[in-house]
């Protein structure tokens, strides 16, 4: 497994060699990254949990790394971080249970 502490630390270090040489794109993320807690509708916490299910379902190390970090700072227990966990894990099951029903779909056309 990782050392989460040392992938966050050399990833921040990796995104600030990209501010240097392309500002604006690091600029709009950061500008779209913050945009929530501007309403904060659902509060920090609950939008940590929410990133990190998302970050599941992309497959993104980075995000694993910078938001499990986030979701534990606000307060984030391990049972809530399991519980959004296997809303990731339902969603993917649930795409490749979609996807399949497209797949029999697309034969069905072949041999129709």
């Amino acid at each position: 497994m990782l050392d989460w502490n040392d992938y966050r630390a050399q990833l921040k270090d990796r995104v600030g060699d990209l501010a240097g040489l392309s500002p604006d794109t690091v600029k709009g993320f950061v500008t779209l990254d913050r945009a929530g807690a501007r309403t904060s509708h659902l509060g920090a916490k609950v939008r940590e949990l929410i990133s990190l299910a998302v970050a599941v379902t992309t497959r993104c190390d980075g995000c694993i790394a910078v938001h499990s970090k986030a979701a534990v700072e606000h307060g984030a227990t391990r049972e809530e971080i399991a519980e959004a966990l296997g809303v990731a894990i339902a969603m993917n099951t649930g795409a490749a249970l979609t996807y399949s029903a497209r797949v029999l779909d697309a034969v069905d056309r072949l041999e129709g």
